[in-house]
Formats: structure tokens, C-alpha cells, sequence
């Protein structure tokens, strides 16, 4: 595309002027076409340049295109300590369930505010900013303009559930034991479902297969080379911080949606009166309301509403409070993982996934997204899928607490693991 021709053009000639021979940080910023910034996946899926990150707000208000490292960092208080001595930066990537990291700055970084777009070249160097300018140059030599993406064509060879149903409503039962012996009061119990395709599965073509249809999601995807990536379109925000004011949310109890508009409607209405939804629901809430103590002040619980989604539905209560530091490595301590994806107390349910998962989470039910001085913003890593090849890892889980039911438990993992599974494998062949 001349558009994205013209680009490189500017940004080697602002490569031109002199740039010092020590240590430094500084950026290129461009305006960007409209039509390329309304085709930020397609421009990424071209590259040939890793890592890369793709990220939509779930309100559609913000789209970003990032691609290459200068800096990573493998936990939170080390991206912190960077953005502290460079507060103009911003960093993307991942946070584990286990609390490690991938977050980066990337060289490239396209940003697509509700249709106006703005790239930033990134230019970085502990030694001399002068040598990073001439490894710029190189690298832009590398960048291709977007071209359309093909769409999907492979089909489900095999599936194997890690745990299969048996073995996961054992799991179940064990929970609800420890929670009648109040050892525990939820326990988010997950499950692992191994898909082997025909062929390689290209993980920006899913990512927007899954854009186009699961709506009121944040989309994410990291693309560590060609052929691994993590991605998912997740409808929990984990928290998102502007100066000092926090908005997070409990988004904990589900039910099925319908196509039926009506009975979708009387779905909804049930989980806004249903006892064991509003239980779990309301065990996130007082986790988080405690979690954000000495940390944030001003903290409000907003009434609870019911969020409709392609395959299901949840009980969301919005919650805001005004933190004393505007600091993500905090709040990610205190946030992540949350009740709705570990359980209670904390360590307890951590400790009971752990030496019961037949898998590790590794990315699943951590976090995506971005932190900058002047504001953050994660989602919960749910809804996701780690592809590497033609292997994909689909993950989903159920929170159990007291009166959950087995064969509704198991149903409701299957709900939420339809939003990506059914995108690779129709509904008339699960």
C-alpha cells in the first residue's frame, strides 16, 4: 500500500537527523491514514518481525498494532521500575496465572483511536541511542504493507479433554467436601481441550474470525514467533486505571444465552435472582473490595447487570475506587488472580489448582493488555487459546461454591468454550 510506503518514508527521514552517541530514549511519532488504521490485524499478520501484540478494547474504543522488542521484562515491578525512569513509554503483553510476565517495549506501535491512528517508532539504547537509530533503520527494512486475511481452512482431526468429565466432576466433588469442611469457599476448576488440526492453524486468521462474532470482548493475541501465538477475546476486564481512578469489575456467574431474544431475556433475569450466582458473584466482589484495602480509598460497588455474549451470559458488578499510587505492579498483586478464575481464600484454592490441574495454566487466566504511566488497562486472560501449529490448547473453567452441580458445571465450560471452539469445529459436529 503506498499509504504505509509513505510512512517508512517519513520515519527514515526523521532517522536522518543526529541522534547522541549515549544512552537515551526517544520517539518518532506520524500521524497514520485512516484506512490503515482501520486495518491494524492485517498490517501485524504481515510482518515477519516477533514478538507481536494485537489489542482491542472491549468497548472498541482503542485498537494497537505492536510489533518487535527493544526491552522485555519478565514481571510487573520491572516494567514499573522502566516506566518510572521512562514515563512517556507504554508496554505491552501478558502476566501468567503463576505471576510471570511478558511485557514489552516494541519497537513499532500503532495505535487506532476510534478511526484516528498514530504510529510511534520507539528508538532505545543503554549505550548509544546513535547505533539503536542505525538497527531502526534495518529493521524497517523488514516491514510489509497489510494485505487481506485469508480465511480459515482446516478441519478438527482429534479432541482430548484434560480432565475429561470424570475425572473433573472428581474434582468437583472434592471441592464441594472442602468447602462443606470450610476449608475453601470457591475454587475455579479449569479444563484444558487438546485439538490436533488438519493443517497449521494461522493465529491472526482466528483471531478474526473470533472479532467478527464474539462481541463485548476485549481480543487479544500474542504471537511469540510464525507459529506459536496466545490469544482470546475475553469479556472481563481486569482493571484499568486512568492518573489514579481504578474501574474493575466481578464478573463471576453464568448462565446460557439463546438466540431467542425473549428467552435469552428470561436466561438473564433467572442469574439476576439466582442464590448460588449471586453467592460467587458476590465472594469476587468482597475479594476485590478487601484486595484493593490500603490500596485504594472511595471504593464503590455498582448494582449488578447481566452482560449477553455470543454463548453465554454473566453477572457483572462494576466497581470504581481511587488508588493512593498509580502503580499496575500493585494493582496487579492485588488484582490478579482474581476470585473469578482462582477462588477462596486465595492461596488456598491456588494451592488445590495446583496439585489438581492436570496442566498448567501458563497464560490462561492471567492477564493481556498494556500499562503506561498515565493509564493501564488489562482483561483476564479467559476465552483463550495457546496454538502452536497445528496443536491448539483451548481453556475454560467453572467456579464451584456451595450447591454447584456437576452437570451444570461441565455444561457451562463447554458454553464458554464454544466462543472459540466453534470457530474451528461447526456446532452440528462437537
Amino acid at each position: 500500500m503506498e499509504q504505509f510506503s509513505g510512512l517508512l518514508r517519513q520515519l527514515r527521514q526523521q532517522l536522518e537527523q543526529v541522534f547522541p552517541t549515549e544512552a537515551g530514549w526517544r520517539q518518532i511519532i506520524l500521524p497514520v491514514p485512516e484506512r490503515l488504521a482501520t486495518m491494524l490485524l492485517e498490517w501485524l499478520a504481515a510482518q515477519a518481525v516477533f514478538p507481536q501484540f494485537y489489542w482491542r478494547q472491549r468497548e472498541g474504543q482503542q485498537e494497537a498494532a505492536v510489533c518487535g522488542a527493544l526491552r522485555q521484562f519478565t514481571h510487573p515491578a520491572q516494567a514499573q521500575a522502566f516506566l518510572y525512569a521512562y514515563p512517556a513509554a507504554r508496554l505491552w503483553g501478558l502476566n501468567a496465572f503463576d505471576n510471570r510476565a511478558l511485557l514489552f517495549l516494541p519497537r513499532m506501535e500503532i495505535l487506532n483511536y476510534s478511526g484516528k491512528g498514530e504510529l510511534t517508532l520507539n528508538l532505545f539504547s543503554e549505550h548509544s541511542l546513535d547505533e539503536d537509530v542505525v538497527a531502526a533503520s534495518r529493521w524497517l527494512d523488514e516491514l510489509v504493507a497489510a494485505k487481506p486475511l485469508a480465511e480459515m481452512q482446516t478441519t478438527v482431526a482429534s479432541v482430548l479433554h484434560q480432565p475429561e468429565r470424570s475425572e473433573w466432576e472428581n474434582q468437583l466433588r472434592d471441592v464441594l467436601q472442602a468447602i462443606e469442611k470450610r476449608q475453601l469457599e470457591k475454587v475455579v476448576l479449569a479444563r484444558r481441550t487438546l485439538l490436533t488440526l488438519s493443517s497449521p492453524l494461522f493465529a491472526p486468521a482466528l483471531m478474526a474470525a473470533s472479532r467478527k462474532v464474539n462481541h463485548r470482548c476485549y481480543h487479544f493475541m500474542m504471537r511469540f514467533n510464525a507459529h506459536s501465538a496466545f490469544l482470546g477475546s475475553s469479556p472481563e476486564r481486569l482493571y484499568r486505571r486512568e492518573g489514579r481512578h481504578l474501574l474493575t469489575e466481578a464478573l463471576a456467574g453464568t448462565v446460557a444465552n439463546h438466540t431467542d431474544g425473549q428467552q435469552a431475556r428470561a436466561l438473564a433475569q433467572w442469574l439476576l435472582h439466582d442464590v448460588k450466582n449471586q453467592q460467587e458473584n458476590l465472594l469476587v466482589v468482597d475479594d476485590i473490595c478487601q484486595r484493593l484495602q490500603g490500596g485504594a480509598n472511595a471504593v464503590d460497588v455498582l448494582p449488578p447487570e447481566v452482560v449477553r455474549l455470543r454463548k453465554v451470559q454473566h453477572l457483572r458488578r462494576r466497581i470504581e475506587g481511587q488508588l493512593n499510587h498509580g502503580d499496575d505492579a500493585d494493582c496487579l498483586q492485588r488484582l490478579q488472580p482474581t476470585a473469578a478464575v482462582a477462588g477462596l481464600p486465595r492461596q488456598a484454592a491456588r494451592d488445590f489448582i495446583q496439585q489438581h490441574e492436570p496442566f498448567s495454566r501458563g497464560w490462561y487466566a492471567g492477564s493481556a493488555g498494556y500499562l503506561a504511566v498515565a493509564q493501564s488497562e488489562f482483561c483476564v486472560a479467559l476465552r483463550s487459546t495457546q496454538i502452536d501449529g497445528a496443536q491448539v490448547q483451548l481453556y475454560a473453567g467453572a467456579g464451584i461454591v456451595a450447591g454447584s452441580d456437576p452437570a451444570e458445571e461441565w455444561q457451562e465450560i463447554e458454553n464458554k468454550a464454544a466462543g472459540l471452539r466453534t470457530l474451528l469445529q461447526p456446532e452440528n459436529k462437537l
